[in-house]
């Protein structure tokens, strides 16, 4: 039975960290991390990735142990999101899909082959990023320091900025880079290191001399190492610094005897061209690896009455969001 991290102790207690209430149960043959959200209409309970469970009857009897808490804490709905895609077969009838939340489809990468092996399953052009970073300048560091979440939080405002998105709030980046299970990867550029440059009389555009060009928050748990928050500076696409990045981050995992590493969300296999994530979906595929599917989101309704005014107000919401 595969534990994600999203229904462990340990994230319990980075939900705890947040002022998040949750619960957390394990038994024989399943177990479900519940974390309670509030909405004007009432309470409901969400479950990333969960819950887990051995089998069929062992499914069944955790979404009995998870209606009961719903009834305790008079939850609306229970949103689940099972990482075994036949659990689905399986849910009551007050069941129905929701938007997904956490990623339906990933990518994973096998890091128990040699180095050299692994190396090889890269497309060729991620293979000559990753050969030749080192002599453009580009150094990886690492760091459990929360007070240095500050280089990512600067490196997703400004991507928000450019693409109108919300960036994630740093507090919260700074509590996840808290809890032990998370390390802080930076790229730095030293002029000094940068043989290409050199050899280029220092043609073009390139960044001041210890700057920070990528960021990365990465989680281990139970033999995976996943590939979380990231960004990067675009000004300097012409540097592989991401390459640089998650090829350090991936035989680093391996030099600790971390057997899988979860690039986390892609895009579906059939998803249009014009697919949102299409891009950064072809970008980790290129490191070699194969899909994971999921499930997918669903909302057990407990209160249909309530449940049906909740999404109506979330319909609402998003209309006057993209009007």
């Amino acid at each position: 039975m595969e534990i994600p991290i999203t229904q462990s102790e340990v994230w319990q207690k980075l939900e705890n960290d947040l002022n998040e209430q949750s619960f957390f149960e394990k038994a024989d043959g399943y177990q479900y991390l519940a974390i309670l959200k509030s909405t004007p209409l009432g309470n409901y309970l969400y479950l990333p990735y969960g819950p887990v469970a051995k089998d069929r009857e062992s499914f069944k009897k955790s979404l009995r142990a998870i209606k009961s808490l719903a009834a305790k804490t008079k939850a609306i709905f229970i949103r689940i999101e099972p990482k075994d895609i036949t659990f689905a077969k399986f849910l009551p009838k007050n069941s129905q899909k929701s938007k997904d939340l956490s990623p339906k489809d990933t990518w994973v990468l096998d890091l128990t082959p040699a180095q050299s092996a692994l190396v090889a399953g890269f497309s060729q052009g991620t293979r000559t990023r990753y050969n030749t970073f080192a002599k453009k300048g580009l150094v990886v560091e690492k760091t459990t320091d929360p007070d240095r979440i500050t280089h990512l939080v600067k490196l997703q405002q400004a991507l928000a900025k450019l693409r109108g998105i919300h960036a994630y709030d740093p507090a919260y980046l700074k509590t996840e880079l808290s809890q032990p299970f998370a390390t802080l990867y930076l790229v730095k550029y030293h002029k000094a290191s940068d043989i290409s440059r050199s050899e280029s009389k220092g043609a073009g555009n390139y960044p001041k001399d210890g700057q920070i060009l990528a960021a990365s928050l990465f989680f281990d748990y139970a033999g995976t190492r996943y590939y979380m928050q990231s960004a990067a500076d675009t000004e300097f696409k012409k540097l592989p610094a991401t390459v640089a990045l998650l090829t350090t981050a991936i035989f680093d995992a391996k030099e600790q005897g971390i057997k899988h590493f979860d690039f986390w969300g892609i895009a579906p296999d059939d998803a249009p061209a014009d697919h949102p994530w299409k891009g950064f979906t072809e970008f980790k595929k290129s490191f070699g690896g194969e899909p994971r599917h999921y499930a997918g989101t669903y909302d057990i309704i407990m209160n249909p009455i309530r449940y049906k005014l909740y999404q109506a107000i979330r319909a609402f919401n998003r209309f006057l969001r993209h009007r």
